[in-house]
């Protein structure tokens, strides 16, 4: 008996080490995935519109998941409440992917990263709005000042240089909102359905959306071989796989531990501008970056325990 429970405990002991390494593996896995957009978003504006760039996004990650929710069994009870998921896709996508579409065709691709990274900042604002009565406890509080002195930082000091265009702020500033409400729409009206599901019906609707801007981008003809390969990656592995691994991660690790992805993207996102893009290391970014990310995390940061708890 002894040894059956020996050998029982190694096999729970086995399990649990390999679960880890795979939860530290999507981790990795997602903060460059969803730090990887700003990238190629910079290089398919050169020669698409930002509505036809979320179009053929949304039409490349539709033929990846649609499917996946019909061999889930849940896509029927999900269309039955298909207005939730088009608002969900409208406040997730289509306002979000155009906007930071523009904003990129006057800002760098780092600098978009960055001001996307105040999502848990809003969210905090966001959650006391609509009756979270612990979102603005002292911590966060304090969060919510780091983060504002660090945006407060990155826009001023850039501005200084001539290196940040005003409506491009606004812009990144609206997605962020639109980040930050997106979860809290769909958790409330939506949340009992499997979420691959309810994440298929929204990109659905967005291809749908944008569809007349899609065709009207093809009938110019095909970009260029390095844009079409963005808008590759940009639907197949940012959109479609990206959604796929994030499921699983919520399967392993929960809602609450899987916003550590959220402090990882931004920095991804401002490596690959300096390296691939050779855009610049600011002052504005070298300052604003630590307070903007140390603000989101105690922003997020339960008031009771030292878990970020608010998904952006």
């Amino acid at each position: 008996m002894a040894t059956e429970n020996s050998n029982a405990d190694a096999v729970i002991e086995r399990s649990a080490s390999a679960m880890t390494r795979q939860a530290y593996g999507l981790f990795l896995m997602m903060g460059v995935l969803w730090g990887l957009p700003y990238l190629f978003i910079k290089i398919a504006i050169v020669e698409v519109n930002p509505f036809a760039l979320a179009g053929l996004r949304t039409i490349i990650a539709s033929c990846v998941l649609i499917p996946l929710a019909i061999r889930s069994g849940s896509l029927g009870a999900t269309l039955k409440r298909w207005p939730w998921a088009v608002a969900f896709g409208v406040m997730e996508m289509a306002i979000p992917w155009v906007l930071v579409g523009h904003a990129e065709s006057r800002i760098t691709s780092g600098f978009a990263g960055l001001m996307i990274a105040t999502v848990p900042i809003v969210g905090a604002i966001v959650a006391w709005f609509v009756g979270d009565h612990h979102a603005l406890s002292p911590v966060r509080l304090t969060g919510l000042g780091i983060g504002v002195l660090g945006v407060v930082a990155l826009v001023g000091l850039d501005s200084l240089a001539g290196n940040v265009d005003v409506l491009s702020v606004v812009e990144l500033l609206i997605v962020a909102i639109c980040y930050a409400v997106a979860p809290l729409l769909i958790s409330r009206k939506m949340g009992d359905l499997p979420s691959i599901s309810v994440i298929a019906v929204a990109i659905l609707s967005v291809a749908i959306l944008y569809l007349p801007a899609s065709i009207g981008q093809m009938q110019h003809g095909l970009p260029s071989q390095k844009v079409s390969l963005s808008i590759l990656v940009l639907g197949l592995v940012c959109t479609a796989l990206a959604f796929i691994g994030f499921f699983k991660l919520l399967e392993l690790v929960g809602p609450a531990r899987s916003t550590v992805i959220t402090f990882l993207n931004p920095a991804v996102a401002v490596a690959l501008g300096i390296i691939v893009l050779g855009e610049p290391l600011t002052l504005g970014t070298a300052i604003g970056f630590p307070l903007v990310l140390l603000g989101s995390y105690f922003a997020t940061k339960s008031p009771t325990n030292n878990v970020a708890e608010v998904a952006p």
